[in-house]
């Protein structure tokens, strides 16, 4: 029996590739899934990959991807593309691309900026100062954030 991809095309939907290796799990939860929303997710990890090596891949059956989760996507992902899936074709595809600001996903690091504080409204914001290595400062408290901390935010809220 010969090597192959046993995950069947999906119909409607989003594929992410060429997530770097070991990632997808960390795609899957900035994207907020959590497996209750009773949607078929098909995750494949450490795959070979020409371009990068080893890769990873996200299948989300019955979901389209906004441009704003794309872009969050290369957060954690930079090299991933998506490929927007319809009538079990490829639509449209998209390589995903850090944008400028980042407001509300993640969190800054450090515990007194103000918009760690319960009693305040502000919520975390923080501008790109460099998209390789991904760096992003706090415009509250000017805190720098690097994709390994970011990373590693995911990783926690996971309970991993």
């Amino acid at each position: 029996m010969g090597e192959g991809l046993l995950v069947r095309k999906i119909r409607f939907g989003t594929v992410i590739d060429h997530i770097p290796a070991g990632n997808a799990l960390n795609v899957v939860r900035i994207l907020g899934i959590n497996g209750d929303e009773g949607i078929r997710l098909a995750i494949i990890m450490n795959t070979e990959s020409s371009k990068l090596g080893r890769k990873d891949i996200v299948k989300i059956e019955g979901r389209e991807l906004t441009m704003d989760e794309l872009n969050i996507i290369a957060l954690i992902a930079p090299t991933a593309t998506i490929n927007i899936i319809r009538d079990y074709e490829v639509y449209r595809k998209e390589k995903v691309s850090v944008p400028d600001y980042i407001e509300g996903i993640i969190r800054c690091s450090n515990p007194s900026c103000i918009s760690n504080q319960g009693r305040e409204t502000a919520k975390p914001k923080f501008r790109v100062v460099s998209k390789e290595p991904l760096t992003l400062e706090c415009i509250y408290c000017e805190r720098y954030t690097s994709r390994e901390e970011i990373v590693k935010q995911f990783i926690s809220h996971m309970g991993v």
